[in-house]
């Protein structure tokens, strides 16, 4: 009886890998963010991350693909950027610009 459920099994684990949800293997994406003010608050797809100085000091891993990356700090415009992240790390290096007083 046991043998009978093996296949069905079977058929569905190859039903899931030809739908595209195997795990993929190799060197992950990462991003490192060096920025000026290096206390700036790094945001990817909305969503906080840590500070631009944690980031350039130990690169954070996301899935390879297109990520909108935002920096924030108190007395500067934000800064708004696509990025493509494939395997291996990505450095971003950006100067906040100043508000005017």
């Amino acid at each position: 009886m046991r043998r009978g459920l093996a296949w069905p099994a079977l058929g569905l684990l190859s039903l899931i890998g030809a739908c595209g949800f195997q795990q993929v293997r190799g060197t992950p994406a990462k991003l490192s963010v060096a920025a000026e003010p290096p206390t700036a608050s790094v945001y990817v797809d909305e969503r906080y991350v840590a500070t631009a100085q944690a980031i350039e000091a130990r690169p954070r891993a996301f899935r390879p693909g297109m990520h909108r990356v935002t920096l924030e700090a108190p007395g500067f415009f934000p800064h708004d950027v696509e990025v493509e992240l494939t395997p291996g790390v990505t450095t971003l290096r950006i100067a906040l610009r100043a508000i005017p007083p």
